[in-house]
């Protein structure tokens, strides 16, 4: 029977993708979890562990750090970030999913991965996925996971009324809430369908059917009414031209 460690930051995360596996793949043992990377690393030191799956910015060291203290470990790597992808794949990381990951790209890897360990126990070693592209290609967005108290909670897209960014999070809008995801705003924009949704400011997203009005003011300057929210958005000279037929 594999056995496995996963380790992220993030607790809500790190429940929803040990409750994923064991939904997908029961037969994969999780022997240990980590919130950070010397306490991933410490743990792959003194256990027996055949898989890890590792979260890339974590306190103290990397994931790529542990990966590399851990070279007979085969480990897929979970992450919001794309920019690492090449590096992990050098390293010779087994996947690369990004966050918020798919069931279907989910079952991909596992699918990958319980090849390795069909038939005989004797250890078979998994190829990196060849087409990098092709691995660090987001999942089409539908839902976002947002922690409410002890619980994830599932936030369609089609709910989402507005984006505004806010430190180093993202408030996610709906019509009656609000939620905070770490997916910064300038990697959500890629990822919408730009016939939707338009950026009206630096710090704001819009879902376009959610749009009442478009009023200036004496100054001149532009604001954006939504038809289920009292709040005002900013629209600024640099993005109005995307909203001049309305």
């Amino acid at each position: 029977m594999p056995t496995a460690l996963l380790a992220d930051d993030e607790p809500l995360l790190l429940t929803f993708l040990q409750e994923k596996l064991q939904l997908f793949w029961p037969e994969l043992e999780i022997v240990a979890t980590a919130n950070c990377g010397p306490g991933a690393l410490q743990q792959l030191q003194q256990q027996s562990i055949d898989i890890a799956f590792l979260d890339i910015r974590m306190p103290g060291l990397t994931g790529m750090q542990v990966a590399a203290a851990c070279p007979d470990c085969q480990v897929v790597f979970v992450t919001a970030y794309d920019e690492y992808a090449i590096a992990a794949f050098e390293q010779a990381a087994v996947d690369y999913l990004l966050k918020p990951v798919s069931d279907d790209r989910l079952l991909n890897c596992l699918k990958r991965l319980r090849q390795s360990y069909s038939g005989e126990s004797a250890r078979v070693s998994v190829k990196p996925a060849i087409d990098i592209q092709t691995a660090i290609k987001p999942s089409p967005l539908r839902w976002f996971h947002v922690g409410l108290g002890q619980q994830i909670r599932l936030i369609a897209l089609d709910e989402v009324l507005y984006f505004q960014a806010s430190d180093k999070y993202t408030e996610l809008v709906t019509r009656q809430e609000t939620h905070l995801i770490r997916t910064p705003l300038k990697e959500l924009l890629g990822q919408l369908d730009p016939s939707a949704y338009a950026q009206t400011h630096r710090s704001c997203i819009v879902c376009l059917r959610a749009i009442s009005f478009i009023e200036k003011d004496i100054f001149g300057r532009q604001h954006i009414h939504l038809r289920e929210r009292a709040e005002v958005l900013p629209l600024s000279r640099l993005f109005a031209s995307q909203f001049k037929h309305m």
